[in-house]
């Protein structure tokens, strides 16, 4: 995900339940360069300790102290500790908004949805180990698994709001928009899961193509059709014989 926009330390504290940050907590507010090894530390340190004393078992100040930042780090960052196993989803969401936008007038907009949802595949598939850590993790609590349910419907949102757009001229536009979008999730998840339960074994991308090339069959492809002109009073075998022969000709696909 795209780092997280900076708040007010305090604020951030307070949301969390967690106490106000002291003063000193952190690196100094010129240090931006220094932002996302700490981040990239702020993300194994939790994992690691979740893994030693379960999710609930390991606080945010564990995390810090494990990590050797302070509080208004974590914060920076993280607005809660659900965030900190999700670290990169709402960027992926945001590529995904840009993605659309850009391809608006694409000739094909369920291709173009399939393709933004590849965007999510590969944010996988760039660290199996890790989102195989995750599933793992989210499969136990609750709280991850719903966080994850929420990030889900934000991307079938983003899909189902392009398609809207795309098929505000017809009269079923919005139920199609919702009903492509929920296939294109449901066929993404289908792929990915399979790879996740594999141990991260294989290429991600091409399980989560072959389904979603089933929901860009179903919804992309063009419906053929062959006029016939006969006269009325044709027998109906000869008219049969020659959509036959009509249909041999031009060939399906064609």
């Amino acid at each position: 995900m795209s780092e997280q926009r900076d708040r007010p330390a305090g604020d951030a504290a307070k949301a969390s339940g967690e106490g106000p940050a002291k003063p000193g907590d952190g690196p100094a507010a010129g240090e931006r360069q220094e932002k996302a090894p700490i981040r990239e530390l702020l993300v194994a340190a939790a994992f690691d300790l979740f893994a030693e004393h379960g999710y609930d078992g390991a606080t945010v100040d564990d995390i810090v102290r494990r990590a050797g930042v302070g509080r208004r780090s974590f914060f920076r960052y993280f607005p809660t500790k659900e965030e900190v196993v999700f670290p990169d989803h709402e960027r992926v969401l945001a590529d995904m908004n840009a993605y659309l936008e850009e391809g608006f007038a694409a000739p094909d907009p369920v291709g173009l949805v399939c393709g933004a949802a590849r965007l999510v595949t590969r944010m996988y598939a760039r660290d199996a180990e890790f989102s195989v850590r995750r599933y793992a993790l989210t499969r136990k609590v609750p709280a991850l698994k719903s966080y994850e349910l929420s990030m889900v419907w934000r991307y079938e949102r983003a899909i189902a709001r392009y398609l809207e757009s795309r098929f505000a001229g017809v009269s079923d536009g919005g139920v199609r928009a919702h009903v492509i979008a929920a296939s294109v999730v449901a066929a993404h998840n289908h792929g990915l899961r399979a790879w996740l339960r594999s141990g991260g074994r294989g290429d991600a991308v091409t399980g989560v193509d072959q389904a979603l090339d089933l929901v860009r069959r179903t919804w992309s492809g063009s419906e053929e059709s062959v006029v016939l002109v006969a006269r009325r009073d044709a027998p109906m075998w000869q008219v049969v014989q020659r959509l036959e022969q009509a249909w041999r000709e031009t060939g399906p696909g064609e």
